[in-house]
């Protein structure tokens, strides 16, 4: 006969959502490799199709709220208009959006403040995000794009990654005839 207490269910809950947590995290980072691998054999395909690009961004947006209360931040999403259609990878936008957000909460302290705006220009749709946290050195701005470059992890309180999501979503970005800085 076994039994728990309310405690040992707290620990126990406690302990399945960090390996959840940390599950996902390698499945990112297997995602990240293979799509490095895809990148530089010429492999790499992109699906478009059309979309309401704002409402998949509001979308990835509200996904990564729980992630960012945990954290205790606000995320804001905000527009200039309902509606932009266009053909786009779902699938690669989905994941440059993942990947700001995912730094954007891993480097801005507790009770700080995310912020993603969709807007149009008359060739362009815009994509911003922007945080509360330190910010990127004007000296390092242009290298975090490249692979495996990352700024001293020093500045952040020792938070680092593998230093090669800001050179995927480049890609990507790229792949759809765009640009980021």
């Amino acid at each position: 006969n076994i039994s728990f207490t309310a405690a040992d269910d707290k620990k126990m809950a406690k302990h399945l959502q960090i390996l959840k947590q940390n599950t996902y995290r390698l499945i990112r980072l297997l995602n990240n490799i293979l799509d490095i691998a895809k990148i530089d054999s010429g492999y790499l395909k992109i699906n478009k199709s059309s979309c309401n690009i704002v409402y998949l961004i509001e979308e990835i947006v509200q996904s990564v709220v729980p992630y960012a209360e945990q954290k205790q931040l606000e995320l804001e999403f905000d527009t200039e208009t309902e509606e932009i259609i266009t053909a786009v990878d779902i699938e690669k936008i989905e994941r440059i959006m993942l990947n700001l957000l995912s730094n954007a909460i891993k480097f801005t302290n507790p009770h700080g403040r995310i912020q993603v705006n969709v807007s149009k220009t008359a060739d362009k749709i815009i994509i911003s995000t922007k945080d509360s946290g330190p910010g990127i050195p004007g000296s390092m701005q242009d290298k975090i794009f490249e692979r495996f470059h990352q700024v001293d992890n020093q500045l952040y309180g020792g938070i680092s990654g593998s230093g090669i999501g800001l050179s995927i979503v480049k890609s990507f970005v790229e792949y759809h005839d765009g640009n980021i800085r």
